[in-house]
């Protein structure tokens, strides 16, 4: 069991702040520099203290979620008119300073996640940095949406000490194609700021997943299975380099595309997706 904690939760903030508009498009969403560290706390310990009543074993905690993209950090702008170029680089954010103190703030977050699960009955559970977005630039032109890379965020977090509070850098991998060699391409630019886990810290890709938009039964997913077998693959090439330590395929109940269970059944990609072998 992965634990992803959604940083964005109303608790965590004081009654006082209010989320950044959406403008209709996407949710409103809470400022991580807003977040309030002492309501985090308690809530965390609250939380995990139910979890080990209950007996229930955590391989992974996670906090936050693509706290890289406007869609989870209220610290990143959403455009009240999409289609304009937005930032590829830090310097050129809405609020560069904002975001940063919100990373502090983030980091700040590491530490008390660290330090409660560590106390938990969950102790040796491990702790996974927020998964982040590997949506491109183009994307976020047409939404209309501020990201930056994740490689770059890695980078900032490092910079503030991250290192020493987490086993393991959490990100997302949505490749939005079928090409096996085009999806090689992706995976091997996305993972590159993974180390091996003898000299820094390895990845856990806490969401991947692969589109069809066939709905109609019985289902066809060849073209989706060449491209389940290539991101294996290319996940298979990372783990042996020590590179990679989890991979879990995201079957959303939103976005019936991406699911796994078609006509009734676990559809042919479906079982390359979920195969036990290795870090799979």
């Amino acid at each position: 069991i992965l634990l992803e904690i959604q940083l964005s939760n109303k608790s965590y903030y004081p009654d006082s702040v209010h989320p950044r508009t959406g403008f209709g498009r996407i949710w409103d969403i809470n400022r991580l520099s807003d977040l309030d560290l002492d309501r985090y706390r308690a809530g965390l310990t609250s939380a995990l203290r139910r979890i080990d009543a209950l007996g229930i074993r955590l391989d992974a905690v996670e906090p936050g979620n693509e706290i890289n993209l406007a869609g989870y950090n209220g610290d990143l702008a959403v455009y009240e008119k999409p289609g304009q170029a937005t930032p590829r680089h830090l310097g050129e954010l809405t609020d560069p300073e904002t975001f940063g103190k919100g990373l502090d703030n983030y980091v700040e977050a590491l530490k008390i996640t660290r330090d409660a699960v560590r106390a938990s009955a969950n102790s040796e559970a491990i702790i996974v940095s927020a998964g982040l977005s590997d949506m491109g630039p183009k994307e976020a032109d047409r939404q209309g949406m501020e990201r930056l890379d994740p490689g770059e965020v890695i980078a900032l977090l490092k910079a503030r000490g991250m290192d020493a509070l987490v086993d393991a850098y959490g990100i997302h991998i949505y490749p939005a194609r079928k090409d096996p060699k085009a999806i090689r391409s992706v995976v091997t630019k996305l993972l590159d700021f993974c180390e091996p886990a003898d000299q820094g810290l390895p990845c856990w890709v806490t969401e991947w997943g692969i589109g069809n938009r066939a709905l109609n039964c019985p289902v066809d997913d060849r073209e989706r299975e060449g491209a389940m077998t290539a991101m294996r693959a290319a996940f298979e090439q990372f783990s042996e380099a020590k590179r990679l330590g989890a991979a879990y395929y995201y079957d959303w109940d939103t976005e019936e595309n991406y699911r796994l269970w078609r006509c009734g059944k676990l559809s042919p990609a479906g079982a390359l997706a979920i195969t036990p072998e290795n870090v799979y």
